[in-house]
């Protein structure tokens, strides 16, 4: 296992870090480069799915960037504690018909000492969109970072 830093115990420059990276990966829509992050054994709650392991990572956000077309996403640091993160995120997707969905949702990371996550834990809800209701188009540029979320 390649150790990704920052590692634990996070202060908030770190996981702020964390999160930030977390984004940018997420945004690449790459799944082989999104499981490199997390430990080769990594147990997610996504939804009502249950993932277990970098293979199934893969699978996993393959077969939802095949779905959720033109996915941008942005995250927000909520909190965090020695080798934990809570994050709040949202993203928009169009699904093949054309409708737009604005999903939001919260999630709890837990990470090895070599900074890979090896539990995530993710509740999310979708909400359609019409085109013109969007804010979210593609990577988040960096005068942007740190910026918050709005709730709705």
């Amino acid at each position: 296992m390649t150790p990704r830093p920052p590692f634990p115990p996070f202060d908030e420059d770190t996981a702020r870090q964390k999160v930030q990276a977390a984004e940018e990966a997420w945004n690449t829509r790459d799944p082989e480069r999104v499981s490199l992050a997390y430990t080769e054994d990594s147990v997610w709650r996504n939804r009502d799915q249950h993932v277990v392991g970098r293979a199934d990572i893969v699978r996993f956000l393959t077969a939802k960037w095949e779905r959720e077309l033109d996915y941008a996403l942005r995250k927000e640091l909520w909190g965090f504690r020695v080798n934990r993160i809570a994050v709040r995120f949202q993203y928009e997707s169009r699904n093949a018909d054309g409708q737009w969905f604005r999903s939001y949702g919260n999630e709890l990371w837990e990470f090895s000492d070599e900074g890979l996550m090896r539990r995530r834990e993710a509740s999310i809800n979708d909400a359609p969109i019409a085109e013109s209701d969007r804010r979210i188009f593609g990577p988040r540029p960096e005068s942007e970072h740190g910026v918050l979320l709005p709730v709705f």
